[in-house]
């Protein structure tokens, strides 16, 4: 019996082993798909999500995506791994490292990638502001992702308890709200200076007002452009801004502590800040919150504001069955569908029109208000060529060189004009080192 027994057991294993080999076997026929993202925390949960989702969705692909560290590691990494053959399929990629990705001779533009394995995608059904951003000759070189815009978050009890409905909306307004709302001692915080204020209260000021901020279009135009920041209304948008630093109106976040949780903890009464603040704000603000269009200067009929976030970039040196598990995964996250769940579960904008509509037709406005905003804001008027985007080479070389001068004048070190011509002189010379090497490109 003992004999018989272990014979039982030894083919039970035998079996049980070759069906383990067998569903090895058939996981190990997927063709892996290796993307390398930038956006952490309860996004970056989302991002995990939307994987899982898809490798669910059909058994020839499985997408494996990893976290690399903030926008500017996450490049960093590519660019040393391309120079060993190890670089990922996809690259998740900011908005201001679109002309370094699309110069770099390391990608496959989005169309051609589609094209090519045989997808059909309504480009023009992309929300304009954002399909502007990443299409290059009628063509889009990126797939849309991760797409915001700036919106000011405020709390609507502070507010009322002030004696405001709601926030102003020229900025000549909301100085005398912010001011009310300490001289009134409802808070001595009335708003959170936004760790990325070069995008929101400098460079979106500038689109908001129809300023230009370089030339040439904004860099649209040719790599011939050249930063001209210092000669618009941004030197009294920095001398604002100092000012109300000075006086207590606006709060530095101290190192380590992200500038949203100053408002989301009831600490600070306004920040103004992306849309993908929605999950944190939803999940952590105790109070009565909601949120505004940006203000605008007085006597100025404010235009779109420009984009934010991310797009998705197919990479090149991967067999033909990796390039085609790209394709399908692009054809699956830009699915009406798809873009619908991605902004309700992250508040980033839907990137297409159908799903807009989709939202829209479903009510889903009706009951969440603030995320319309940023989609009409983003919608609002016809683009110019202040406000339709950035196109600058090394654009976060030029960026942290901004944010150093800036520091300058928080810290009372410069005057705004003073640190708004050093950086763009320094810019400049960024513009020329990157014009230098793409020359003829």
């Amino acid at each position: 019996m003992a004999s018989i027994y272990v014979r039982s057991v030894a083919g039970l294993l035998a079996a049980g082993a070759l069906l383990m080999g067998a569903a090895g076997a058939s996981a190990a026929e997927r063709v892996k798909i290796e993307w390398w993202y930038a956006i952490s925390g309860k996004l970056g949960e989302t991002v995990q999500q939307l994987i899982s989702d898809f490798n669910k969705s059909q058994d020839k692909y499985e997408v494996v995506g990893t976290f690399k560290g903030n926008y500017e590691e996450t490049m960093a990494a590519m660019v040393a791994a391309y120079r060993v053959n190890q670089q990922p399929a996809i690259l998740q990629s900011a908005e201001r490292g679109f002309m370094t990705m699309l110069k770099s001779g390391a990608i496959i533009p989005a169309d051609e990638l589609m094209a090519k394995q045989g997808y059909k995608i309504d480009w023009s059904d992309f929300v304009k502001p954002v399909a502007g951003f990443y299409i290059v000759n009628g063509k889009p070189a990126a797939l849309p992702f991760n797409s915001s815009t700036p919106i000011l978050w405020y709390n609507a009890d502070a507010l009322k308890a002030a004696g405001f409905g709601a926030p102003a909306d020229t900025w000549q307004g909301l100085e005398k709200q912010l001011y009310a709302l300490k001289e009134k001692k409802v808070t001595d915080c009335p708003m959170a200076l936004p760790g990325d204020f070069q995008w929101s209260l400098i460079e979106n000021y500038s689109a908001i007002n129809d300023q230009p901020f370089g030339t040439k279009a904004n860099g649209y135009g040719g790599l011939d452009t050249e930063f001209v920041y210092n000669k618009t209304s941004v030197v009294g948008q920095v001398a604002r801004l100092k000012k109300w630093i000075d006086d207590g109106v606006l709060k530095i976040a101290g190192q380590g502590v992200a500038p949203i949780s100053l408002y989301t903890s009831g600490t600070c009464a306004s920040i103004i800040n992306s849309t993908a603040s929605h999950s944190a704000v939803e999940a952590d603000a105790k109070f009565k919150w909601s949120a505004a269009v940006m203000p605008h200067e007085e006597g100025v009929q404010p235009k779109n504001s420009t984009i934010g976030g991310a797009a998705l970039w197919a990479i090149k040196g991967k067999p033909e069955e990796v390039q085609a598990g790209v394709a399908a995964f692009f054809n699956y996250v830009a699915q009406p569908t798809v873009q619908e769940w991605w902004s309700k579960a992250t508040g980033y904008v839907p990137v297409t029109n159908a799903a807009y509509a989709k939202m829209k037709q479903d009510g889903y406005f009706k009951n969440h208000p603030t995320r319309e905003i940023a989609i009409e804001q983003l919608s609002r008027g016809e683009p110019t060529d202040n406000s339709r985007g950035f196109r600058f080479g090394n654009h976060n070389q030029a960026t942290a060189i901004l944010l150093e001068e800036m520091q300058a004048v928080w810290t009372g070190k410069k005057a705004p004009q003073e640190a708004l011509d050093s950086s763009v002189k320094r810019g400049n010379e960024i513009l020329r080192q990157y014009e230098k090497l793409h020359a003829g490109k």
